[in-house]
């Protein structure tokens, strides 16, 4: 530093920092931190749950395709499934024919 022509050193000791201007960069640091710390366990999560669902279907239809390529080495034809409803009403029908049936034998007897 120039002092009346002379030349000076300056201590660095006599720098002054103003401390409210560091105050606020160390809690937009930490406001920051926190926001981008949420967004990544939030997008953490999410990749999960999707990844796990890709998955869960991936495996569904690797199944399938193993189950076919089983039955088509066999011989055997695929069956398609038949729904709930059908299969109740088809069990309902075989119980009424056997009470018939039990019926016509007792009044033969």
């Amino acid at each position: 530093m120039l002092q009346n022509g002379q030349i000076t050193e300056r201590d660095f000791t006599e720098i002054n920092l103003k401390a409210p201007a560091l105050e606020e960069w160390k809690h937009a640091a930490i406001k920051g931190t926190k926001k981008h710390g949420y967004n990544t366990l939030v997008g953490i999560i999410r990749f999960y749950f999707r990844g796990s669902n890709i998955l869960k279907n991936k495996y569904e239809e690797v199944r399938v395709k193993v189950k076919r390529m089983r039955r088509k080495g066999r011989g055997e034809t695929e069956k398609p499934e038949i729904s709930k409803f059908l299969k109740v009403v088809s069990e309902y029908k075989k119980k009424i024919r056997k009470i018939k049936q039990k019926v016509k034998e007792e009044e033969n007897l």
